[in-house]
């Protein structure tokens, strides 16, 4: 009896031990990562200043300020032309003003022409995409403009039709704009454009669009520091995960369905010119061509395609009706250049009021307020700065269109700061709402397009208003894109 009680006794001390020796080591171990994490946002000689950063977090929480929304002290660093933010152990060099990324993007657009390997971008799409070698496959079906402007209209027509239904009474025109102009891209990618009514599709735009916005959160930058929250089970990190498998499994379903006619070789649309390099290449151990980077590929033309063109059209819509008088100077000209035909690409010169508002309404609206996130190829020096090879560089291009330098009130919604004396449209050196350099975005003459095509065909039929009593909302949902919180209009037959 007495040789168990001692044994137990030995037991129960030795359990003891082992729970205090196991509690010292995951202290110790957590007092490391700690220490790892702060050498890692220690700033390197000569790197630009920026705000004070958070233990572990860095200055993650101060990543809204770049959208306007300044935060006490930090007000000083988001006005000078270059600074840095820790995002997480992440180091980043914000760029602010026209002329910091006028001489990076331009002058060294070799130097700022790399992509960040964010964990975040990697799990999202493995580094693939439309930015490897499968983008002369899209450059095959990206149509002339001659055929763009007839596939345009024809959308136009099913989009008036579809704002017709609503008899002048008030609705939200985010659904019916986004399916407009997600199918000018299905027709590139697709070869056939998807009704109104198709749940299936709308359910997919709706989880990317979410997923534009989720990827901007605080979340998401965490995941980048600390991909080890994987596995973390909540956050929304794993919102922005679950969306991104449903939405690969519709795409992979949507490809099979259009590529069951293909024949080898006589390509009808980018799905079946993919599939073509990807079986000539299979033999090419380093060849990028694949089903999952296929399936990448299409799901970032569709964003590409839809998000932003769809925000500014929003935004246009949301502002013409907020200013009456806009709207009637705005349909004056139409009328004037177009005396009741269809709107065409070469109708834009004679319309340089029409030209003014839109132009106004990018500077204004900001739909991709921070650009496409760069990285630097090599070592660069800024200013006086040194910003290493690898270095995260993000382009505040918010701060390019509020820049007083370049702008009088830029504040202010006033189309006219596009007009010359004369009348005619004047451009402006500062205006970059597709950015500069290598990287500008590659859809801007698509989008300019849209653009002009969709607004001047609704201006044309409807006279835009909003319900009695209405008072929208100018402050846009922040994300990765700014789009317009959701309002109602009432789009009203005109007498012509």
């Amino acid at each position: 009896m007495v040789s168990i009680k001692r044994l137990i006794s030995l037991f129960s001390v030795s359990w003891e031990q082992t729970l205090i020796c196991l509690g010292s080591l995951v202290i110790t171990l957590f007092i490391l990562l700690v220490i790892r994490q702060l050498v890692k946002q220690r700033r390197p000689r000569g790197f630009p200043p920026g705000p004070t950063p958070l233990p572990i977090i860095g200055n993650i929480l101060s990543l809204k300020c770049l959208a306007g929304e300044w935060i006490n002290d930090e007000y000083c660093y988001f006005i000078i032309q270059i600074f840095s933010l820790d995002l997480g152990g992440v180091s980043t060099v914000i760029l602010n003003g026209y002329d910091a990324i006028k001489e990076c993007l331009y002058h060294q657009s070799e130097v700022f022409a790399d992509r960040p390997s964010l964990p975040l971008f990697q799990k999202m799409t493995k580094m693939g995409g439309i930015v490897h070698p499968n983008m002369k496959v899209l450059t095959l079906f990206i149509p002339p403009h001659i055929l763009l402007n007839l596939y345009i209209s024809e959308e136009c027509l099913f989009f008036l039709d579809a704002i017709d239904q609503h008899q002048g009474k008030p609705f939200n025109p985010k659904h019916l704009v986004t399916n407009a102009v997600s199918n000018i891209t299905n027709l590139i990618i697709f070869g056939q454009r998807f009704t109104y009514d198709d749940s299936d599709f709308q359910h997919m735009i709706e989880i990317f669009s979410e997923n534009v916005e989720l990827a901007a959160s605080g979340w998401a930058f965490l995941y980048n520091a600390f991909p080890w929250m994987e596995y973390v089970p909540f956050g929304k990190h794993q919102k922005l995960f679950r969306n991104a498998n449903e939405v690969y499994d519709f795409l992979l379903q949507i490809i099979k369905r259009f590529s069951q006619d293909r024949v080898p070789q006589s390509p009808q649309h980018y799905i079946d010119a993919y599939l073509d390099e990807m079986e000539q290449s299979a033999t090419d151990k380093a060849t990028s061509f694949s089903q999952d980077n296929l399936i990448f590929s299409v799901g970032e033309l569709i964003i590409a395609g839809t998000e932003t063109t769809t925000n500014c059209l929003r935004w246009a819509m949301l502002y013409i009706t907020l200013y009456p008088r806009i709207q009637e100077k705005v349909q004056m000209e139409i009328d004037c250049i177009l005396n009741g035909r269809p709107s065409a690409l070469e109708d834009k010169q004679g319309m340089p009021y029409v030209e003014a508002v839109l132009h106004e309404v990018l500077r204004l609206c900001n739909v991709v307020p921070l650009g496409i996130f760069r990285a630097t190829s090599q070592d660069a020096v800024v200013r006086g700065y040194t910003i290493p090879k690898g270095t995260m560089v993000i382009t505040n291009l918010y701060s390019v269109h509020f820049d007083e330098k370049y702008w009088s009130n830029p504040s202010i919604f006033w189309p006219e700061r596009f007009l010359g004396c004369n009348g005619k449209f004047v451009r402006h050196e500062a205006f970059l709402p597709f950015s500069i350099g290598k990287r500008h975005c590659l859809g801007e003459q698509l989008a300019r397009l849209e653009m002009f095509l969709f607004f001047t065909t609704l201006l044309q039929r409807f006279h835009l208003q909003f319900p009695e009593g209405f008072i929208p909302s100018l402050s846009p949902k922040l994300g990765m894109t700014l789009q317009p919180r959701p309002y109602s209009i009432c789009a009203i037959r005109r007498q012509q």
